[in-house]
């Protein structure tokens, strides 16, 4: 109970945090460089996709242990060596 309450609180208190620096930037005369910063910043954070899922609930996400095995696959096996550009053409 204590993590989501937490969660409102920081929530909370970093919204009234941005107001007070926007409100600030837009009131006061001598509003400075931090209050730009904090006020920037929360915008910043708004353009965020907030509908992003975990990986592994996402539609179609492929199982990470499946990407793992293709890796040490892909590791195994070795390409043959590219061919030279002068490979083929012998002195006349």
């Amino acid at each position: 109970m204590a993590r989501p309450i937490a969660r409102w609180g920081a929530a909370l208190g970093l919204g009234a945090l941005w107001w007070w620096a926007v409100l600030r930037l837009a009131l006061a005369p001598d509003a400075g460089a931090l209050e730009g910063a904090v006020a920037a910043g929360g915008w910043g954070l708004s353009l965020l996709p907030v509908h992003c899922v975990p990986k592994a609930r996402a539609a179609g996400a492929v199982d990470p242990r499946r990407w793992a095995a293709a890796w040490r696959a892909g590791r195994a096996t070795t390409a043959s060596p590219h061919r030279r550009s002068d490979a083929g053409s012998a002195p006349s």
